[in-house]
């Protein structure tokens, strides 16, 4: 059975892996292969480590028989029109393995919940145009495209641009942020 708690910063390693190979897999046809080449573990677990040490955002990991299969990071949104109560996804992934297994669903709910005991009503994410299967995601979870216009990022060397999404809490397709009964810090989540 799944899991959901609260990261310690002895996740880093299993945090970070999840992270580069997440990027490798979803960026693939985005960004240039040399760059998601370069990705490793060993050099990203150090950013890792201190953003667990420092606790940043909550960041909430989702586990299975002692692996960790995803992790969802939210915070106060960080964009300079955001107002008092709206929140951000800072970063969603998951191992590619489980993708479309539930993973990121049910990280998504408890975050959710979290956000909402938090006090904040509206969330928001910025996602790669041509992220076409995160996009479904988040659309799925009630996410839309804002009046936000997009903005081009470098990453890797190469243009990208970013879209804002955003989502009333509280009001999304499939699963309510009340589904999981348990506390947000351990949740027990059934999946199959």
């Amino acid at each position: 059975m799944m899991l959901i708690r609260d990261a310690i910063p002895d996740d880093a390693q299993a945090v970070t892996q999840i992270h580069v190979e997440a990027w490798r897999t979803a960026y693939a046809a985005i960004l240039p292969e040399a760059f998601l080449a370069s990705l490793s573990v060993a050099s990203r677990q150090a950013f890792w480590v201190q953003f667990l040490a420092e606790k940043q955002g909550n960041l909430q990991v989702a586990m299975d028989d002692g692996r960790m299969l995803g992790w969802i990071n939210t915070g106060p949104c960080r964009d300079q029109s955001a107002l008092n109560g709206d929140a951000e996804i800072w970063a969603l992934y998951a191992l590619p393995t489980v993708w479309s297994t539930g993973v990121g669903r049910q990280l998504w709910v408890s975050a959710q919940t979290r956000l909402l005991e938090l006090g904040y009503r509206q969330c928001r994410l910025w996602v790669l145009a041509e992220n076409a299967r995160a996009i479904r995601f988040y659309k799925a979870a009630g996410f839309e495209r804002d009046d936000t216009p997009a903005k081009t990022i470098e990453l890797g060397g190469a243009p990208v641009e970013e879209i804002r999404l955003s989502c009333r809490m509280g009001v999304r397709r499939g699963l309510s942020a009340t589904s999981a009964v348990n506390k947000p810090e351990t949740r027990p989540v059934a999946t199959g």
